[in-house]
């Protein structure tokens, strides 16, 4: 007598979903391409991924048959905060500080993070619940942009692509920089803003410039890789 045919895969045990083993293998390749896209941006190969997460490449596959489905996954937790942020924003009783406040979390949040930094100036169809968020970040950044508007402090020539180009500039800007001046970008954010802004609207001082010496080095590393991905 044969048994009845079953639906689970063979990770899975009855009511369980993935089997322990599984779960843990999944974590690890999810920790192991947190820390590599932090560290190196999201260049990084799946076999890297692999290696860093003591598995094997059929393992990472089943687990993740695609890198827009490790990205996904790896981001999912910074995409909600992403949103977040806009949500945040929104409820400020004031516009403009609403505005500045996101501008400034957002470039924040790819500092903290350079595969974020690349996931927020990069489009992945595939990811369905990462685009979701993005485009749910979009609609509430448009929101933002009318009532800074109104309040007579944002410029009305300030677009909602005006935000792409700083999110790929600061990318550039953190690449560069590197560990070298890991606050540029705080000044770039502060010159932004001020362009940002009408006449005689208040804007925050913007910070100090990194030291000669710090950009100096930036500068030889950047000589020496090549490129600014170092």
């Amino acid at each position: 007598m044969t048994s009845a045919p079953s639906d689970r895969t063979p990770d899975q045990q009855p009511g369980t979903g993935l089997r322990a083993d599984a779960e843990r293998n999944r974590d690890r390749i999810l920790a192991a391409a947190r820390r590599l896209y932090a560290t190196e941006g999201l260049g990084v190969s799946m076999a890297s991924v692999a290696r860093e997460a003591g598995v094997g490449k059929a393992t990472l596959s089943r687990r993740f048959a695609t890198r827009e489905e490790l990205i996904n996954a790896v981001f999912a937790d910074r995409m909600d905060a992403y949103a977040d942020a806009v949500a945040e924003a929104l409820a400020d009783p004031d516009p403009w500080h609403g505005f500045t406040g996101y501008i400034h979390a957002v470039c924040a949040m790819q500092a903290a993070d350079r595969g974020f930094a690349d996931v927020l100036t990069m489009s992945f169809p595939a990811a369905k619940a990462l685009e979701a968020r993005r485009t749910e970040s979009y609609n509430g950044f448009l929101e933002l942009i009318a009532r800074a508007r109104r309040s007579g402090h944002l410029r009305e020539d300030f677009v909602p692509e005006d935000l792409v180009i700083l999110q790929m500039a600061n990318a550039g800007v953190l690449a560069a920089a590197g560990d070298d001046a890991p606050d540029a970008w705080r000044r770039l954010v502060g010159h932004m803003l001020r362009s940002y802004a009408t006449p005689g609207t208040p804007i925050p001082a913007v910070p100090d410039a990194p030291r000669p010496t710090a950009l100096y080095r930036a500068m030889v590393r950047l000589s020496r890789t090549g490129s600014g991905s170092a």
